[in-house]
């Protein structure tokens, strides 16, 4: 089925992901992070000044069938459906892609989720599978209730650097509203 554990997202990094930025350069890493702080206004009116809680739920794959997937996800679902924390999304893309730093297409490519499980994290690389069956799975937990979390601030995050924790290192955050 080509399921094994290195294809399983850390609990330690599980995170949404809005935008992939190209930053090539340190130079670039400090020009993200001061657009970034740029935002804190805008994201908060776009947030109604109020918390923005989401509810995970269900089972997807992303681009693909459930028996030649190369990406699991949860499914977020913004609680009360306003539209606050899509706008929020809306709002940090275009300050990204305007400083060249995201795709043009990266607002209509947008698709809030969570990733548990990827083909690509495959330690063995010779086994050459780039897929792995998703059915049994799938089936088991396509209608589970994950739980509600509050979402309590963006991060552009480092790939493949972690802190103490384990978690991605965080080159600059934005707090959401969480009282």
């Amino acid at each position: 089925m080509g399921i094994e554990k290195s294809i399983f997202v850390s609990p330690k990094t599980f995170h949404l992901t809005v935008v992939m930025l190209k930053l090539e350069n340190n130079e670039s890493v400090v020009k993200a992070q001061n657009i970034l702080k740029s935002l804190c206004s805008n994201v908060r009116q776009a947030l109604k000044d109020r918390p923005v809680f989401i509810r995970l739920r269900g089972l997807d794959c992303m681009n693909g069938s459930l028996d030649k997937t190369r990406v699991l996800y949860v499914p977020v679902e913004e609680v009360g459906h306003e539209g606050r924390l899509l706008n929020a999304c809306h709002v940090i893309i275009d300050a990204f892609e305007n400083a060249g730093f995201a795709g043009k297409d990266a607002k209509s490519r947008l698709k809030l989720h969570a990733t548990v499980m990827n083909a690509s994290y495959r330690k063995d690389k010779s086994k050459k599978m780039d897929t792995f069956d998703a059915r049994e799975i799938h089936k088991e937990f396509e209608n589970k209730d994950w739980g509600t979390y509050l979402i309590r601030e963006a991060h552009i995050s480092q790939r493949y650097k972690y802190d103490p924790n384990g978690y991605f290192h965080c080159c600059a955050s934005l707090p959401f509203p969480h009282k």
